[in-house]
């Protein structure tokens, strides 16, 4: 039991699989931090412009299949944002990191 009991610690340090969850955590919390940002100051922002004002819930009709395009912009607005928070923290954690040239 010992033996496995250590295979299993080395396992956790070797794929750093503590500093994994962690990320992981903070992704989820990031993920809904840039959701609000989205919701609640972007959009407002961007209602007027669509034609029925209720951003998430503009369609487009076509004979009768409804296109949800509202969600699907507010998620990739979602989408686009989280990505540029996560490489500009990317870059200034390597910025630091890279050794002065």
């Amino acid at each position: 039991m010992k033996v496995w009991l250590g295979e299993f610690v080395q396992f956790l340090k070797e794929y750093k699989v503590i500093a994994l969850a962690v990320a992981f955590v903070m992704g989820a919390a990031s993920t809904d931090l840039v959701k609000s940002l989205v919701n609640d100051v972007f959009m407002p922002l961007v209602a007027p412009l669509l034609p029925e004002g209720a951003w998430q819930t503009a369609t487009l009709a076509l004979g009768p299949v409804n296109i949800a395009y509202g969600s699907f912009l507010a998620e990739l607005l979602n989408f686009v944002i989280l990505a540029l928070v996560v490489f500009l923290v990317a870059r200034k954690i390597l910025k630091t990191d890279a050794p002065a040239k």
